[in-house]
């Protein structure tokens, strides 16, 4: 054995002589085969060490000097010098050192050199991190994967400064592990992040749902409105928030609501109320000497003859008093019946029924005015010409009530010094609602 030193710097290399022979030639034509670094010696029959020092030009260049070895050289500087390693104790210096046929990491096995298993063996010296892979005459110290050698030893790889993972990055020894932000599921690749379609999974909506972006929405049907734990719904009050909706009244209902009439009207646009003419219909029960007046919201049976003496009836709703019977001298030439409905608390000042006479004698002026029924003076007649007049409603009423208006016209002839007057006997019938 030889060592090697270099000042400051004290560095012992072992230079262990191998070569490859076998029982010796059985024939004196046939010689063994070296490894590389030797070459046979036919004098002693042994691998003898090639000198390359001197057998390769400039072996070693520039400031380095060449120092030969078994089975190769080194080159070292120039300031270095090699101390030959001391023989084992026991054995004289004529005495050759033990012949290895097989190089090293190998060992003869009869006629052939067979690999060591220097890891199996626990011949190596990899450090406790590390991992020995056995190779051909030799081993590696490997670090296991996830890990990199650092100096001597192997020290963890932190893979979650890399950004493997498209959302989260957990390191442990040696590996890592990609976990996803809530609604989403690692893909096939472990490490990206693809969408949870929570609405084909059995998400808590109560009606709809709606799938987003690493989430989900729930809604609801209309006439309902999303509870404040996001996944319920509630009704909606839709009569609560107005009390225009319906033109009578508002009935709520589950996720919608509707609108209802009060008795003698229906329903028109799912909203308004409109009345009912049980005259025309024929929901009526007025008898043969009746006739059916149609209120607003009702209806009213009325006789046919409504002449009270000294009138008698001449005609359908027209009664007269003659002149040739003594009760009938202060009192007017004749009484018209006349119908009318009207919605509670119309607009005051409104034009409500119109006056006109029948008969036009030349040269007679006619006036008009209320005769009776207007005691709280909520009427009074507008007169248009000489021949018709208006009835005006002077301030709103209120229904239900009825109003029976005697409308007079006063005719007066300068000419014949002749006056008389008729009258238009008016029920007026105020419903109880606006409409």
């Amino acid at each position: 054995m030889k060592g090697v030193c270099v000042p400051l710097l004290c560095v012992c290399v072992s230079l262990i002589l191998h070569c490859t022979t076998s029982q010796g030639p059985q024939e004196s034509d046939t010689y063994m085969e070296c490894t590389d670094g030797y070459q046979w010696d036919l004098q002693t029959e042994h691998c003898k060490d090639i000198n390359e020092c001197e057998t390769i030009p400039e072996a070693c260049k520039g400031e380095m000097k060449c120092f030969n070895h078994y089975g190769g050289y080194l080159c070292l500087p120039r300031s270095a010098s090699v101390i030959p390693a001391p023989d084992p104790p026991g054995q004289p210096d004529d005495v050759p050192e033990p012949y290895n046929s097989c190089p090293l990491g190998y060992e003869s096995q009869g006629d052939r050199c067979v690999d060591v298993d220097e890891c199996e063996l626990d011949q190596h010296n990899c450090q406790p991190s590390q991992q020995c892979f056995n190779s051909q005459g030799g081993f590696t110290c490997q670090c296991p994967e996830g890990y990199r050698k650092i100096g001597p030893e192997c020290i963890d790889i932190d893979e979650c400064r890399y950004r493997y993972c498209q959302h989260r990055c957990v390191n442990v020894p040696g590996s890592f592990s990609c976990q996803c932000e809530p609604g989403f599921q690692l893909a096939g690749n472990n490490r990206s992040c693809i969408d949870v379609n929570e609405c084909e999974m059995g998400a808590p909506c109560q009606q709809k749902c709606t799938n987003t972006y690493g989430t989900f929405l729930c809604r609801c049907e209309q006439g309902y409105e999303l509870g404040a734990d996001g996944f319920t719904c509630r009704d909606i009050d839709e009569c609560g928030f107005s009390s225009f909706l319906c033109q009578f009244q508002c009935v709520n209902k589950p996720g919608k609501f509707s609108c209802v009439c009060p008795e003698g009207y229906q329903l028109q646009r799912s909203r308004l109320c409109q009345d009912v003419n049980e005259c025309e219909t024929g929901a009526h029960k007025c008898t043969e000497g009746q006739t059916c007046v149609n209120t607003n919201g009702g209806h009213r049976c009325v006789d046919n003859n409504r002449c009270q003496a000294p009138y008698t009836q001449v005609s359908n709703n027209r009664c007269v008093c003659p002149v040739t019977k003594p009760a009938c001298r202060d009192l007017p030439l004749s009484i018209v019946h006349r119908y009318m409905s009207m919605t509670s608390n119309r607009t005051a000042l409104s034009d409500i029924f119109q006056i006109q006479t029948t008969s036009v004698y030349p040269g007679a002026h006619n006036a008009f005015r209320i005769r009776s029924g207007d005691d709280n003076n909520q009427f009074y007649i507008r007169q248009i010409n000489n021949i018709s007049a208006m009835l005006v409603l002077a301030q709103p009423v209120t229904g239900p009530k009825e109003y029976v208006l005697d409308l007079e016209m006063v005719s007066i002839n300068p000419i014949l010094k002749f006056q008389s007057s008729s009258v238009l006997r008016l029920s007026i019938y105020v419903g109880q609602y606006t409409f």
